[in-house]
């Protein structure tokens, strides 16, 4: 079995290691100048040491030849060769490389011909690091008998003194043990490396929690994937529009709202197929209901003679409306597909109109209602003529289906800016509410099943003419009132669609 490095180890390892590499440089960085700071301390005592050996010991008198002569005050130097002692600092006179003032013994070193020359323009030499031969001699104040000293390692400076002349008189050196800044500097290594631990640590319990939470804003995000694959499609991933994962939440967010959509869609489209079954079956059952039932009359001679004629017309009508209803389901599975192909042409709206309105006329005169048409002059249309004839033959049978003593209007303009024509069938029917304008495109939707059924209507006319309409590429817009009537407002893009049909 593979093991699982969890995300929030990785990322607290992630976290502590860029923040180890971080202390490191920082801490390499702060020993590297803390050692130079501490030469330099140390450099700056010394010469405080020189300075002040040249002022309280060390006088320069001139003769009557104009020689330089130094004086040494004896007092002086044994008093700061006793404090500097006690600080491990020794410090020498010199009158020449290879000459020495004071002490007669102590730590003493020669200096280069190089060195002398450069003490000459008046530069103050400092050295980190200097062992000397096999040892250096010390004369104790106390006794007159030098003694050797072990070899250590010494840091030192050379002061050079100038006379009235600015000739170079004498080089004051002032040494100290190397030890002594090693000490120094340890102790302030020691400091470092302290406060380096405790920030490593800190920088463990930062790395900890900020890899913890990280890891917990994923967490939601799996606990609310877990819930949406459940199939609970309302749960939401709060954020504060701050980084990547707060994107990720949205983009969550925005896909659990579009998978309860798409479910709310499937579930209302199955319960649309069922209530098509339904209906269909409902639609189909009625008319066969009423055939058998007379052929089964007319076989058992339960039918009257005079009334065998009329028997025979109904199951014509019946039959004739199963036929419609079939033939309404046929094409408006075709439109759907897309299997149905228009055949464009430009032609006359206004003529065609008046075509329909005379072949409905006898219908509307069932009803005591009359046609009305706004527009007189010729106005084209870029339309599939059989579907043209099919929409609105369907629509203006539906004006009459619900308005009784009432008027049909039909009006026709061009748009020329929206390159098309429109077209507007009225009527001053009953109307329908907002739930009725919601479901008229719905297959076998009736707004009033009383109407539909003294009608013989199947319910399919209005969800072809909206399939139809799509098919043109153009636009349908209804709007009705109860009690006062419904407008249907239809257009037709004609260059678009001329320009497709080419294509």
């Amino acid at each position: 079995m593979k093991f699982k490095f969890k995300l929030l180890y990785q990322q607290m390892l992630l976290f502590f290691t860029m923040i180890v590499c971080f202390l490191a440089i920082v801490g390499v960085s702060l020993f590297h100048l803390t050692k130079e700071n501490v030469y330099q301390d140390a450099w700056t005592r010394m010469e405080g040491y020189a300075q002040s050996i040249r002022n309280n010991a060390l006088q320069l008198t001139t003769n009557d030849q104009g020689e330089t002569q130094i004086t040494l005050n004896a007092q002086e130097l044994r008093d700061s060769e006793m404090i500097l002692k006690n600080n491990d600092v020794h410090f020498t006179i010199y009158t020449g490389p290879d000459q020495v003032l004071y002490p007669q013994y102590g730590f003493k070193s020669t200096i280069s011909k190089n060195d002398w020359k450069e003490l000459q323009s008046g530069k103050i030499l400092k050295r980190r690091d200097d062992l000397a031969g096999k040892g250096r001699l010390f004369k104790d104040h106390h006794g007159e008998h030098p003694k050797m000293m072990p070899k250590q390692r010494m840091t030192d400076i050379f002061m050079p003194c100038f006379d009235v002349n600015g000739q170079l008189v004498a080089v004051i050196s002032v040494a100290s043990a190397v030890s002594n800044i090693h000490n120094d500097f340890r102790k302030v290594q020691q400091n470092l490396t302290f406060a380096l631990m405790i920030c490593t640590i800190l920088g463990f319990i930062i790395s900890y929690l900020i890899a913890r939470y990280i890891t917990k804003r994923i967490r939601k995000m799996q606990a609310a994937t877990r819930q949406v694959a459940e199939g609970n499609f309302d749960v939401q991933i709060e954020h504060g529009n701050q980084d990547e994962l707060d994107e990720l939440a949205i983009d969550f967010n925005q896909m659990a709202a579009s998978l309860k959509a798409s479910s709310e869609e499937i579930q209302r489209q199955e319960q649309r197929r069922k209530e098509f079954f339904a209906n269909a079956a409902h639609e189909m059952r009625t008319p066969l209901t009423t055939i058998n039932g007379l052929l089964e009359g007319m076989k058992y001679n339960a039918i009257p003679e005079n009334k065998v004629g009329e028997s025979i017309d109904l199951m014509s009508n019946e039959t004739k409306r199963l036929i419609r209803l079939v033939n309404d389901n046929l094409d408006y599975e075709r439109i759907r597909s897309g299997s149905m192909q228009l055949n464009l042409t430009k032609f006359s709206a206004t003529e065609t109109l008046n075509k329909i309105m005379r072949q409905l006329t006898p219908k509307a005169d069932e009803a005591n209602d009359h046609f009305e048409m706004q527009t007189q002059e010729d106005i084209p249309v870029c339309a599939d003529y059989d579907r043209f004839t099919q929409i609105f033959y369907n629509i203006i049978q539906n004006a009459i289906q619900f308005t009784t003593d009432g008027t049909i209007t039909v009006a026709v303009k061009r748009r020329e800016k929206q390159a098309g024509t429109e077209i507007k069938v009225s009527d001053t029917g009953i109307g329908m509410s907002q739930e009725q304008l919601d479901n008229i495109w719905e297959r076998y939707y009736k707004a009033d099943q009383s109407r539909a059924r003294t009608k013989g209507e199947s319910g399919l006319g209005l969800a072809i003419v909206h399939q139809l309409i799509q098919q043109h590429k153009g636009k349908i817009k209804v709007t009705s009132t109860e009690g006062e009537g419904t407008t249907f407002t239809l257009f037709f893009p004609d260059q678009k669609i001329a320009t497709a049909k080419k294509k």
